[in-house]
């Protein structure tokens, strides 16, 4: 079977999430501005990127009829968490988030290049971390170095156990990419996972 659908992510924890449904599918890196508006809350920004991200794909990928685009944004006390990219600042989040909840929001948007009707979501996940102490911040990061993830920590490898319990309704969102709800999108477009 040829692929029919397009990833706009050059993410390989997302294609490796995708891979899980088992449908052929290209993966190309769509090159878009991710800079917020002002005043732009966290879903409405993810939504928007999402969506960018799918139609930047088509724009690029013309052969296969449907492209995904995902977003993701880290959200704690109201404020977005970024890629922390160095240590001190990774020290500085996670200190933060010792002992509150910490929302994920994915955007996830499905671009029909048939039809240029895009269909799109935002699907969120909350992580309530324990509360950590300095030595077990440093224990982790020194391990795990999770510089260039959201929130400084990488739940799909020894960040799990940084949490007291995680709130949501895919665990898949988490890591980037929301499966339940990819599978209610691509069956609407008349594609079954499971077929």
């Amino acid at each position: 079977m040829s692929a029919q659908l397009t990833l706009a992510s050059s993410s390989p924890f997302r294609q490796s999430l995708l891979a899980k449904l088992a449908l052929p599918f290209n993966a190309l890196s769509p090159n878009i501005d991710e800079s917020p508006i002002k005043d732009e809350s966290p879903q409405a920004l993810v939504k928007r990127l999402a969506e960018e991200k799918a139609r930047a794909g088509g724009q690029l990928e013309d052969s296969n009829q449907f492209v995904i685009g995902s977003d993701q944004v880290a959200v704690i006390d109201g404020n977005i968490l970024g890629k922390p990219l160095s240590h001190d600042k990774a020290v500085a989040q996670l200190t933060a988030s010792s002992g509150k909840s910490v929302t994920f929001y994915t955007g996830l948007a499905l671009l029909n290049q048939a039809t240029g009707e895009i269909e799109s979501h935002v699907e969120p996940f909350t992580v309530v971390f324990r509360a950590l102490t300095p030595q077990q911040i440093e224990a982790y990061l020194l391990k795990e170095q999770p510089y260039y993830c959201a929130g400084s920590f990488m739940c799909e490898g020894l960040g799990i156990a940084l949490f007291d319990r995680l709130e949501g309704r895919d665990p898949n969102t988490l890591v980037g990419l929301p499966l339940i709800l990819l599978s209610e999108m691509l069956r609407r477009q008349g594609i079954e996972v499971l077929s």
